[in-house]
């Protein structure tokens, strides 16, 4: 568990809010990467576009047809937010995968803040939006007179871990991933069992490859059915 501790990236003293760490910087090569692809890379607008320019295209369509299906056309207006958190999160969880980085959507620290950062987006969104009837999202209306009360309890408990299970989710897939890679990375050190280890490095590594992107789509995915929660509670 070594490879998830955070550390200054100069002198060896306790960390501090302001102390540029290994976090630091690989979070800062992800906002580097989002730049240089979205930014850098469709600055040409070319009729027949450049890879990087299909990519940014692509990641565009793909959070844009997401955040109006899920959320409505009324979530149009959020899309930026939503675009942001999903590629610095897929980007921060494909940079972990290079050997030596640091996964910053490994630590709960990072992750505990894009979560709360949704959670008051939208509850700030739902009560500007709606006012009171925004309440009316821990009102089931369809369940009997007797029972209202209990699931409206059950309901306002569930709203408020929404940011608890965003965070872990995301931290807990990446860190159990990432450790599992080093754990066979260790048996590979091994003669008698290294080819299988190998082979099953290998294999864990194309899993969480495709774990990287879909924990980048779950985060962004809840976020959108939050923002349409927030949007219609009466729905």
């Amino acid at each position: 568990m070594d490879q998830f501790i955070v550390k200054p990236l100069f002198g060896d003293g306790p960390v501090h809010w302001y102390t540029i760490t290994n976090v630091t910087l690989w979070m800062a090569l992800g906002v580097l990467g989002i730049i240089a692809l979205l930014v850098l890379g469709t600055s040409r607008r070319a009729v027949v576009p450049s890879r990087s320019q299909s990519v940014g295209e692509l990641a565009y369509g793909f959070i844009y047809k997401m955040v109006e299906d899920v959320a409505g056309k009324d979530g149009l207006k959020y899309f930026p937010y939503i675009m942001t958190l999903f590629m610095f999160i897929v980007f921060a969880n494909f940079l972990g995968l290079i050997p030596g980085s640091y996964t910053t959507t490994s630590h709960i620290a990072v992750t505990a803040v894009l979560a709360l950062a949704v959670f008051l987006t939208v509850t700030v969104i739902g009560f500007v939006k709606n006012g009171a009837a925004f309440l009316e999202l821990f009102w089931v209306k369809e369940a009997p007179l007797p029972l209202r009360p209990v699931l409206a309890l059950i309901e306002v408990i569930s709203y408020f871990v929404r940011p608890v299970s965003h965070s872990i989710r995301l931290a807990g897939n990446m860190m159990a991933g990432h450790a599992v890679l080093k754990v066979f990375a260790g048996f590979a050190q091994v003669a008698a069992i290294s080819p299988i280890a190998i082979l099953a490095v290998t294999a864990i590594y194309g899993l969480e490859v495709l774990v990287a992107f879909i924990q980048a789509y779950v985060f962004t995915i809840l976020t959108c059915v939050y923002l349409k929660d927030a949007l219609h509670p009466h729905h």
